[in-house]
């Protein structure tokens, strides 16, 4: 299959097969090696032309809390006639892609009651250990995930089902959750009914025969929200399937679509790239603060802000973070960025949205879906099967893994156009937002985790 230069200002090929890099020419210890047309870190030893560059003899160059300067360059995408989906249009005119019934737990405490009535019922829980003996910000962050999930459109109805003795008991989530539609979310506190199963049963049925009557109805797509993700990246992530997905962005938000890129620290290193797509000085602010905070956060529990390549993707030919942040960045294409949101924000406008929040899979999926991403576009080279409680595509970078793993494969990302493969990843986007079934949703994988950053009492 060969190898590939990916910008002419590169000094290391990549392998169309495994992934890993080459040197094009003799690289001098400490100079800089060029990836993407940028620089992913310095070379630790002296490496030959044709030699492979890799942890043995690179190293990153990322420094810690920096100061920017606002150098706005950025274009709007000529404008794309929006194509329309499906959707079920909701009371106070947002739309749902799906009309499931969900059950979302205040405390972990009746995890197992939520799990028991899932099964009964057919609706869909959602695990987790927190909404109790936590503090502060920490108990608000839970909080405000949960108050995102509860007033997700893509859900029918929803059970909000508590202990009654937690810090985060009913009361408590109602004054967060503010205004919601009593018609579709119910509440049941375990401990102040005889039997809970019968009860919550009851109320999801109620739930069931309101949802039954939605209908779907033709509608823009310029009215869907997208959150952008990539897991388990291989040396191909930044070659095939985040390029795709970002062209696939760009051609959603020239037809009025929004979409949401996270994973802060997998934004180090890559940063600049984004600041100068960001539409005003405000804006540009607000990103620098998410960037430097999440930097400082590494700092304060006394850890390296580089530290975030995984075994997975060293193995996949990824050395350094600015490799990876170069690569993930991608997935966002190439749109003006609108706004930076944080948790208990809600997406409000079309175009590219940065998110706060970590890297790790299932809590950036919970972050997007809690503040109102509809589905999730996954790039993969490793694979995952994970899926969160929207529908979440599954792009993989190579064939390797599509022809391995068909059943977690949503679309193939290799040996294509992007430009003109975008078109049919759009497609694919457009027939899952009107009710074709992701493969996450087929195997019934469907999960949540809550960003945790405080003590336990």
């Amino acid at each position: 299959m060969g190898d590939i230069v990916i910008n002419p200002a590169d000094n290391v090929s990549v392998s169309l097969e495994d992934g890993h890099k080459k040197a094009l020419k003799d690289i001098e210890i400490g100079q800089e090696i060029i990836k993407y047309g940028y620089p992913i870190g310095r070379a630790t030893a002296a490496i030959k032309k044709g030699d492979r560059v890799h942890s043995h003899n690179l190293e990153t160059a990322l420094g810690e809390v920096l100061a920017y300067d606002y150098k706005p360059d950025y274009a709007w995408p000529k404008a794309l006639k929006p194509l329309n989906i499906e959707a079920y249009v909701r009371q106070n005119g947002d739309i749902g892609i799906r009309n499931d019934i969900w059950i979302i737990n205040t405390v972990g405490c009746v995890n197992k009651t939520a799990e028991k009535l899932s099964e009964i019922t057919g609706a869909f829980s959602f695990s987790h250990p927190y909404g109790c003996s936590q503090l502060g910000d920490d108990q608000k962050v839970t909080q405000l995930i949960l108050s995102g999930l509860i007033k997700h459109p893509n859900a029918g109805g929803v059970l909000v089902l508590g202990l009654g003795c937690e810090n985060n008991n009913i009361d408590e989530m109602k004054k967060v959750i503010g205004d919601y539609d009593p018609l579709r979310v119910r509440f049941l506190v375990t401990q102040e009914c005889s039997d809970e199963i019968e009860e919550g049963k009851k109320i999801i049925e109620e739930l069931k025969a309101i949802a039954s009557k939605d209908k779907r109805q033709s509608v823009s797509i310029d009215r869907l929200k997208i959150g952008l993700k990539c897991g388990g990246s291989d040396g191909l992530s930044g070659i095939t399937a985040n390029p795709l997905v970002g062209h696939a962005t760009d051609r959603l938000c020239a037809m009025g679509a929004s979409a949401v890129l996270t994973e802060v620290p997998e934004m180090f290193g890559a940063e600049e790239l984004l600041f100068k797509r960001c539409v005003s000085r405000k804006i540009f602010e607000e990103a620098v603060q998410m960037i430097n905070n999440y930097k400082k956060y590494f700092m304060e529990h006394g850890q390296p802000i580089y530290e975030n390549p995984s075994p997975g993707n060293k193995e996949g030919g990824i050395t350094t973070l600015e490799e990876k942040s170069l690569g993930c960045v991608q997935k966002g294409g190439s749109v003006p960025i609108v706004d930076v949101l944080d948790y208990g924000d809600t997406i409000s406008k079309p175009g590219l949205s940065l998110l706060n929040g970590p890297g790790n899979d299932i809590v950036s999926i919970t972050n997007m879906t809690a503040v109102g991403c509809h589905l999730i576009l996954f790039t993969t080279g490793r694979g995952t099967p994970l899926g969160g409680p929207v529908p979440t595509l599954k792009i993989m970078t190579n064939d390797k893994i599509s022809k391995l793993k068909p059943h977690w494969t949503d679309f193939n990302a290799y040996s294509r156009d992007n430009k003109k493969t975008a078109k049919a990843l759009v497609e694919l986007i457009s027939q899952t937002a009107s009710g074709k079934k992701a493969k996450n949703e087929e195997a019934g994988y469907r999960e949540i985790a809550i960003f945790k950053d405080g003590v336990t009492l």
